[in-house]
């Protein structure tokens, strides 16, 4: 019986001493529950993904220094295998380094095997660093057991849909019977179902079994939820590691089974398919105490205008962070209407999170007669729509740098789709929870978060009243754009098309021709998708989001901005 630890870790990138002190606390762990191996996720020793950071010499020193001293600590630990996943030098032709998979055994390397598929498409840029590796399959006999290796992207390929190469083929080939995949799998809606369908074809292909070891934790733009687990052609899903969390567990494997670390059998598992909303919930709240914790934040600041956007970002850092680590100011113009300040008040009450107050209209006055006054003309119409929305941004800056909050910007997916938003003002931040939900999605998702309270967290009063940036006397959304029923369709259809889960994109791409049938809907189409083209300039300004979705912009959207398309 071989016994399996399974350590699904959290690394940050450059942490050379916490992400050791990571590895080798749970080497010691698994010695003491009495395992054979223990498994790593993908480049846990300098954390997933480290970019052209690859590129520096001295980062590149500190991960074989940090890798000597994991390797050192397994001399303590007889009859442990550790296999770990870290950059290593290519002294051969290619790319200079390869992403390696290590077998430590007692302070020694057993075995090592090099990622094949190089994964450049969507959020991945794997190609940009590393070289593939040999197209041969890497076995280590274990405890009576054929172990065989793979990283993340080796496994996704065994319908050959996307590559010539087949390493899970090749290990079968081979005579593994237990393949042990280390992966940095980031999360989006239907991921993880995605994942199990997958292995669970390969598996049943290849007569094999399946330990599958993933990350956890936020990364920029990215979040990865864990969920490492264990597969057989026999059991199907036998193991589920836990999902935005960290966890430490141990297994046992005998004739082609996933047993209990004490050899009984494991318990039937349970789908614990998360609705959608929750999902969002999750991922955003795991994406933001990751984010503001790496890049050195305790404390975060937000905008709050009274409407959906806003009180959903509250809400969601109020959670993530608490309440007492959020700070919300309301800034009135001539223009806000009473409800804005009321319905934050009410918001933040309901929360507990600390709101000031801070009216913009001197401001905007003064900037408006300075603007006559230079130039003798009057400030108005979008050019004093913009103004607001910028001393705004400015005033949150000025919080935020003198108190050290991080600004969270609140922009939905729709709206930075189609460019109704301010450079320089709403887009002001470092990071931006919701800018991978559609508008429809920030109502769900606010609904979700009131119904799982028991309460209304986010007012009534914000989810019902008609959307509106509030920068000119009656403004509506719906003034510039199509209800967002009807755009959030035409933007996933335009953005994300075919990535969308199928019965998704059958849906999304039905709408989208039954509006092009008439004249009206196929002009209101194109003026959408030139909307999109035409704003790109103001994406690639904005702040990260935190991706939930398939495709994301950001890493995952990569578009000229000077293009005549």
């Amino acid at each position: 019986m071989l016994r399996i630890a399974i350590a699904q870790l959290n690394p940050t990138v450059g942490d050379f001493d916490g992400n050791a002190v990571q590895i080798i606390d749970a080497m010691q762990r698994a010695a003491a529950g009495r395992a054979d191996l223990v498994a790593f996720p993908e480049l846990a020793v300098c954390g997933y993904y480290p970019g052209d950071l690859l590129e520096e010499p001295r980062f590149l020193r500190n991960i074989e220094a940090a890798l000597e001293r994991i390797i050192a600590a397994t001399r303590a630990l007889p009859g442990l295998t550790a296999v770990i996943g870290a950059p290593r030098r290519n002294t051969g032709p290619g790319k200079p380094l390869f992403n390696a998979l290590l077998a430590v055994r007692e302070g020694a390397i057993v075995a090592e095997y090099h990622k094949q598929l190089l994964p450049v498409y969507g959020v991945f840029d794997d190609g940009r660093h590393f070289e593939a590796g040999p197209e041969v399959a890497c076995v280590l006999p274990l405890k009576g057991v054929r172990v065989g290796f793979l990283i993340c992207e080796d496994g996704w390929n065994d319908d050959l849909r996307s590559y010539r190469v087949n390493p899970f083929q090749k290990l079968a080939d081979a005579g593994a019977q237990l393949v042990l995949s280390i992966n940095a799998s980031p999360s989006d809606v239907g991921k993880r179902a995605q994942r199990h369908t997958l292995f669970r074809a390969a598996c049943l292909r290849r007569d094999m079994a399946l330990l599958y070891v993933n990350q956890v934790g936020g990364q920029d733009q990215l979040v990865y939820d864990g969920a490492s687990f264990a597969m057989s052609p026999q059991q199907g899903l036998a193991f589920e590691a836990a999902r935005f969390a960290p966890d430490f567990q141990l297994l046992a494997f005998e004739d082609s089974h996933f047993l209990r670390a004490d050899g009984a059998g494991v318990p039937q598992l349970v789908d614990e398919t998360l609705a959608t909303p929750e999902f969002y919930r999750r991922q955003i709240i795991l994406g933001l105490r990751d984010y503001a914790r790496r890049c050195g934040f305790e404390r975060v600041v937000v905008g709050s205008s009274g409407g959906i956007d806003s009180a959903l970002t509250i809400a969601l850092a109020a959670e993530a962070l608490g309440p007492q680590n959020v700070v919300a100011v309301t800034m009135p113009s001539r223009f806000s209407s009473t409800g804005s300040v009321d319905d934050s008040e009410t918001l933040c009450r309901a929360l507990g999170v600390q709101l000031f107050r801070h009216p913009i209209a001197d401001l905007v006055r003064e900037f408006e007669d300075g603007f006559a006054k230079a130039f003798s003309a009057p400030l108005r119409g979008l050019p004093l729509e913009n103004l607001q929305a910028r001393v705004r941004g400015a005033v949150l800056m000025e919080y935020s740098n003198g108190f050290g909050a991080l600004l969270l910007t609140t922009g939905n997916k729709s709206e930075i789709s189609v460019g109704y938003c301010t450079l320089y003002g709403d887009t002001n931040g470092g990071l931006g929870l919701i800018g991978d939900l559609y508008k429809t999605e920030v109502y769900a998702l606010a609904r979700h978060l009131n119904a799982a309270a028991s309460r209304e967290l986010i007012p009534g009063a914000v989810l019902d009243k008609p959307p509106s940036a509030e920068l000119a006397p009656d403004q509506r959304d719906t003034d510039s754009l199509p209800p967002y029923e009807v755009l959030d369709e035409i933007l996933k259809w335009h953005i994300e098309g075919d990535r969308l889960p199928a019965a998704e994109a059958r849906a999304v791409s039905a709408f989208v021709e039954n509006l092009r049938g008439t004249e009206e809907g196929a002009a209101l189409v194109e003026r959408i998708c030139r909307l999109i083209a035409r704003n790109e300039y103001k994406r690639r300004q904005s702040p990260p989001v935190i991706r939930v979705r398939t495709r994301a912009f950001g890493s995952g959207r990569q578009i000229p901005i000077a293009v005549k398309y």
